[in-house]
């Protein structure tokens, strides 16, 4: 690559940079045609019959459940375990939660990633695309879930993160993790769908539920939705978070940054792409001064 074709990279990815990063990159779609899944935490046993499926679908960390003892300590979900399961000792016992990436409906790390590999596709779940990943982090200091996980221990360490088994959902599959709850404590369907399901039983039965749905709202409205029979805060979800999407927040903000700002990863793109190409022609010239000193 020459200068002229370096200069063009990194404008090109410099624009795109900026646009990814404003609200208006995320494509407004209408919330009711997106998937996600519906989490009844009445019904879980803790089994983690969820975390080994998951693994397995990932080729991640699958847990020894029968030995690990991980339910007795809070977990979060890491680089190698996108989603955990955690014990709650709350007032009408324990309770047990899946935890994984809320997938949500203005996701704040598609919003801040410099390089678009974060992105909310036109399904509802948000993926992350390791070769456009730069490493940045941006994802996760954005995110109020704190989902987002780094490979702090890899070589070329690149953002970790559950994806909704969007390659199943692309084959007419559901998520290895719905399809292995033997309880039913996780249903996979539109958000309509789901949220038709929680209100249900909500009225039907309003003794057994809170009479909240965690995610119809927060944060603007997230894939996965809760219910529960006790308060979302004494099982570990924040509740503070109110119901304006996260890039509203910041969307004033990045337009007034100065372009260098997002100039820097669209600069890092065009030398990684600029080394790349000149890599081939430094190890030929080694080569050929090799030769000569042979022939001399």
């Amino acid at each position: 690559m020459d200068r002229r074709g370096f200069l063009k990279s990194t404008l090109v990815a410099g624009t795109a940079a900026l646009s990814s990063t404003s609200l208006c990159a995320q494509e407004k779609r209408n919330p009711e045609e997106f998937v996600g899944v519906l989490v009844d935490t009445t019904r879980c046993i803790g089994c983690r019959a969820c975390e080994v499926a998951c693994g397995e679908a990932h080729d991640l960390l699958v847990p020894d459940v029968l030995n690990d003892g991980a339910l007795e300590a809070f977990r979060k979900t890491s680089d190698k375990q996108w989603m955990v399961v955690n014990k709650f000792d709350t007032e009408k016992g324990d309770v047990f939660v899946k935890k994984q990436c809320m997938h949500c409906y203005q996701a704040a790390c598609a919003s801040a990633c410099p390089t678009e590999a974060m992105e909310k596709t036109k399904k509802g779940p948000v993926t992350w695309d390791g070769d456009k990943c730069i490493g940045c982090r941006y994802c996760m200091t954005s995110c109020p879930f704190e989902m987002p996980k780094f490979e702090y221990h890899e070589w070329n360490p690149k953002i970790q993160k559950c994806t909704m088994c969007y390659e199943r959902l692309a084959e007419g599959q559901k998520p290895a993790c719905v399809n292995a709850c033997p309880t039913d404590t996780l249903m996979f369907g539109t958000r309509v769908k789901n949220l038709e399901i929680a209100r249900h039983r909500i009225y039907s039965h309003p003794d057994q539920y809170v009479h909240q749905i965690y995610g119809e709202h927060e944060v603007g409205g997230t894939g996965y939705i809760y219910l529960s029979a006790v308060p979302f805060d004494q099982i570990g979800f924040r509740t503070d978070l109110g119901t304006t999407p996260f890039p509203e927040y910041t969307k004033e903000f990045l337009y007034a940054v100065p372009m260098v700002l997002f100039g820097i990863p669209a600069f890092l793109l065009g030398l990684n792409a600029l080394v790349g190409d000149r890599k081939p022609a430094v190890e030929g010239e080694i080569e050929s001064d090799s030769g000569h000193e042979g022939d001399a």
